[in-house]
C-alpha cells in the first residue's frame, strides 16, 4: 500500500508497505527496521516476534519517547510483557500490532507531533 505524505517535511514517515518491504520517505527496506521521526532509519536484527528479548528494545529505554510501536510481521503476535517491561518502567508505552498497522499508526502519531518510534519486523 502506498501512503501519501503531506505533513512530514523533514521527518521520517512511512510512505508505503507491502508483504516484503516498508518504505520510509520513498526508500524501500526489505528487512526489519527501526524508524524514528528525526534519526536515520536503523536496521534491526530481529526477524520474528519469537526472537524478541528485552535487549532487542534497549535502545528505546533512554530516549525521550511516549510510545514505541512494535510491528510483529504480517499478523498480530503476542509478546510476553517481560520483553518490554523495562520500557513500561521508563514510562514509555508499547503498542503491539501487525507491521502494516504499526506503519499506519506511526504516521498518525507523527502527524500529531507525538514522540514515537516504530520497531518493524519484516
Amino acid at each position: 500500500m502506498k501512503l501519501h505524505m503531506d505533513r512530514f517535511e523533514g521527518q521520517n514517515a512511512v510512505s508505503g508497505y507491502g508483504e516484503d518491504y516498508v518504505a520510509v520517505n520513498g526508500q524501500p527496506y526489505r528487512s526489519s527496521l527501526i524508524v524514528f521521526p528525526d534519526r536515520p532509519v536503523e536496521s534491526w536484527d530481529v526477524d520474528s516476534p519469537e526472537r524478541l528479548t528485552p535487549e532487542s528494545l534497549n535502545l528505546f529505554a533512554d530516549l525521550p519517547l511516549e510510545i514505541v510501536l512494535l510491528g510483529t510481521g504480517p499478523s498480530h503476535r503476542l509478546v510476553h510483557p517481560r520483553v518490554y517491561a523495562h520500557l513500561s518502567a521508563a514510562r514509555i508505552g508499547v503498542e503491539i500490532m501487525n507491521t502494516a498497522a504499526a506503519c499506519r499508526t506511526y504516521n498518525i502519531l507523527l502527524a500529531e507531533g507525538r514522540k514515537v518510534a516504530a520497531a518493524l519486523i519484516l
